[in-house]
């Protein structure tokens, strides 16, 4: 995760939202976890109608001026990286992820 370019701080967390690992500004943010477990439950709640019973989320990407964050999934835990943006990307330019 530390080979991310541009991350200023990640966290990897269980299903159930216990900090497994975290560096840099998100190292040990137990509020910024309970923000994105509420965020993915409400995600996989939203108009059942609209999205399968069995159709989950793959990204969340999340964008401020001057940083973003990206979560996923993946076996079985909860990956969330946060990144600047660079005064070129926030002109317009695309971030690649």
């Amino acid at each position: 995760m530390e080979k991310i370019p541009d991350q200023t701080g990640y966290l990897i967390l269980t299903e159930d939202g216990a900090v497994l690992e975290s560096a840099g500004e998100l190292e040990n943010d137990e509020r910024i976890a309970t923000i994105i477990i509420d965020l993915i439950s409400l995600s996989n709640t939203v108009d059942p109608l609209a999205f399968g019973p069995n159709e989950k989320f793959k990204k969340i990407s999340i964008t401020y001026d001057d940083h973003w964050y990206a979560i996923c999934i993946s076996n079985k835990k909860i990956y969330v990286v946060k990144r600047s943006i660079s005064p070129a990307a926030a002109e317009g330019n695309a971030i690649a992820v």
